[in-house]
């Protein structure tokens, strides 16, 4: 079995939830040797997440595959003299506590990078660690709304509206990801660690790209537009006769075939048709257009007639539809089988980042609550038998 490209890398994991464990994640799957650290009797609060299989959650499985863990109380004397020895076998640490719970606990950077100037200190909160609000709590919700994603995901005319699954989470956790990659490798060449700061506000201001520069360049604050596309036009969603489909074609060559297809060559002459610009300003016109043409086909007829002719076009669909489809689930295999100590064979997302030569592996389940004590303990600090024992019997573990 080949080793993972990060392989060499060991990462003391102390977040939960959601985007600490996402940017541990992918780590994980790319090889790093990731030591979670969970509090004793209770763990990660996603492991009481819905859904459950035979009493473990679906949700801290998917996050948590190919990681080990470790229950340490941080609250005792003990606990806090172990997460150290730790730390100076470590490479990169993340967490993602609220700012200034780390220092209370003595665990700080300006505390740890003292035991271990290489260490890369990622760190994954709401709104970062400096700054008027760093102290508010940060959830996903509240990044969506305040990053300016809810202002503009929606129909007009109707709510600001949350995005189906949890993006300001999920782009913290890659920010995370990106950002204590790149500190590592400036560590390679200087032999000294940083601290990575990722805020899920930030991430979701950073994801809002054309968004944010309307407003900046043009002064107009952009709104709820459905489906469409602010940078161009037909960049959306159609009703077929049997349902909804998306086509994007997003510049004239594009719009031209379209235009073919639909037999109307005469529309890319159209005055309200000739430019994207005029496209996008005339959108519902257009729209209307190509739904009249739509109402005669099914979805699966005319993604074919738009494939076929080179306009990019596909069907929205179910999550059972993703997970059925043979270039997704099958050839991209973004859906993979688990055997999970406790659940039993159960299937999980797979990861995106396809590599050639050290691609992703799924060695390990999502571990039990401190499955791994004795043997990390023993294998990176050499703690076993009676002192293992005596600091069980304490409450360390």
């Amino acid at each position: 079995m080949k080793q993972g490209a990060l392989s060499e890398i060991t990462v003391i994991d102390l977040t939960r939830v959601l985007a600490g464990p996402y940017c541990s994640m992918l780590l994980a799957d790319l090889g790093a040797n990731i030591i979670k650290i969970e509090m004793p009797k209770t763990g990660d609060d996603s492991r009481a997440h819905y859904p459950m299989v035979n009493g473990e959650s679906a949700y801290y499985m998917n996050l948590n595959r190919n990681k080990r863990s470790v229950t340490l109380n941080l609250k005792t004397q003990e606990g806090k003299a172990l997460l150290k020895e730790l730390v100076k076998k470590a490479d990169i640490l993340i967490e993602n506590y609220r700012p200034g719970v780390m220092e209370k606990l003595g665990l700080g950077y300006d505390t740890l990078k003292e035991i271990n100037p290489g260490l890369v200190y990622g760190c994954v909160s709401g709104f970062g660690h400096y700054g008027p609000y760093k102290d508010r709590a940060g959830y996903d919700i509240i990044g969506q709304a305040m990053g300016g994603l809810m202002s503009t995901t929606g129909w007009p005319g109707g709510e600001p509206t949350r995005s189906g699954t949890a993006m300001s989470d999920v782009m913290a956790g890659v920010s995370l990801a990106v950002g204590v990659l790149a500190a590592y490798i400036s560590k390679r060449k200087t032999g000294k660690g940083q601290l990575v700061d990722v805020a899920l506000v930030d991430s979701i201001v950073s994801a809002l790209e054309i968004i944010n520069q309307i407003y900046l360049v043009t002064g107009r604050n952009p709104e709820r537009i459905g489906n469409r596309y602010e940078a161009s036009y037909p960049y959306d969603s159609f009703r077929a006769k049997d349902g909804s489909l998306v086509i994007g074609a997003g510049n004239d060559k594009l719009f031209n075939l379209m235009a073919e297809v639909m037999n109307m060559p005469e529309l890319p002459n159209d005055e309200r048709f000739k430019s994207n610009p005029l496209r996008v300003e005339n959108n519902a016109s257009l729209k209307a257009i190509v739904e009249s043409w739509l109402k005669d086909y099914t979805i699966d007829e005319a993604v074919d007639m738009l494939l076929a002719k080179g306009v990019p076009a596909g069907p929205i669909n179910t999550i059972e539809r993703v997970t059925k489809d043979p270039h997704i689930a099958v050839a991209r295999e973004m859906f993979v089988e688990i055997e999970h100590p406790k659940a039993g064979k159960m299937k999980i997302t797979g990861n995106q980042i396809k590599l050639s030569e050290t691609p992703v592996q799924f060695d390990r389940p999502a571990p039990l609550l401190g499955q791994h004590n004795r043997e990390v303990l023993s294998e990176l600090l050499g703690i076993e038998g009676a002192q293992y024992d005596a600091l069980e019997a304490q409450g360390v573990f």
